[in-house]
């Protein structure tokens, strides 16, 4: 059996196209340069990619995207990932998988936008259209979104717990303060498509530009304010500005969105090894934007 990440490699796919799509098998299989944590992703030949689930809790993944990818694409202005191939468990490994065309571009992870007003703006131009895509039998959010989408009160008790142990670290009186008016500001309004990931790591940049947005793995139809935390993750000053006035939300959906940074960041910062490292900093800096937009 494949355990977790450690066992899914390039031997692994080239054993699985053989058995399962002979006709690509033979193509150069190639690990991204930065991969994300639910999927391994590999590289097929020049134009296609293969996805792998790292563990059972990102399976519901595969069949929401092998169904909905291909219907949410022609409403959408940006390209997003078609699947070329359903893969089956075998060789070992005991999730299905897929093959999926590769889009060209580098994450923003990769390559700091030119500039970011700009990129803001596109972002959030996506977000709503998006919105806009029709939700008819739409996947309700849920486990499969590990609840984005839904209200963040799912995580109250993981938040305040990670609030405790970071007591005398950041200011947890006013994190506090954020988190209850998050929970506070519930959703009324008519559910829609988000895609519950709009992170860097899943925005493709051409010419300095967004174009292409990946990973549909947490996506569903609900509550949008979970696409909004870009806003304290990446944008400061006029880039935050020009993204909350082109996002076009509530104020209850901000309170909401500075809910889901603030439970990402804190559980994120309770968990880093060395408290003082350049992740820990990133977290405290994202807490910091947070607590002083509220």
């Amino acid at each position: 059996m494949i355990d977790g990440r450690a066992g899914i490699d390039a031997a692994l796919v080239r054993r699985l196209l053989t058995a399962q799509f002979p006709r690509w098998a033979g193509l150069p299989i190639t690990p991204v340069p930065v991969d994300g944590w639910d999927n391994r992703t590999y590289r097929l030949g020049e134009a296609m990619s293969v996805r792998l689930p790292t563990a059972a809790g990102y399976v519901p993944a595969v069949a929401k995207e092998n169904e909905w990818l291909p219907r949410l694409a022609p409403q959408l202005p940006l390209p997003i990932p078609s699947v070329l191939g359903v893969g089956r468990p075998g060789e070992g490994y005991p999730h299905p998988w897929s093959v999926r065309s590769w889009l060209p571009g580098e994450t923003a992870l990769a390559v700091r936008p030119p500039d970011l007003t700009v990129f803001a703006e596109e972002v959030a131009g996506f977000v709503r259209a998006l919105q806009a895509c029709d939700t008819a039998d739409g996947p309700p959010a849920g486990a499969h979104s590990w609840h984005r989408g839904a209200p963040p009160a799912y995580y109250d008790d993981e938040t305040r717990r990670c609030l405790r142990r970071l007591t005398g670290r950041i200011d947890t009186v006013r994190a506090t303060a954020v988190w209850e008016d998050a929970l506070a500001a519930a959703f009324t309004g008519v559910p829609v498509w988000f895609h519950g990931d709009i992170a860097p790591g899943n925005l493709l940049l051409r010419a300095g530009r967004l174009a292409a947005v990946i990973d549909f793995g947490t996506s569903g139809v609900g509550d949008p304010a979970c696409d909004l935390v870009i806003a304290y993750t990446v944008f400061t000053g006029d880039a935050r500005r020009a993204f909350r006035m082109a996002a076009g939300q509530d104020d209850g959906a901000w309170a909401r969105a500075r809910g889901w940074a603030l439970w990402k960041a804190v559980l994120v910062l309770t968990e880093v090894h060395d408290p003082d490292g350049a992740e820990a900093a990133v977290q405290r800096r994202i807490i910091a934007e947070v607590l002083d937009d509220a």
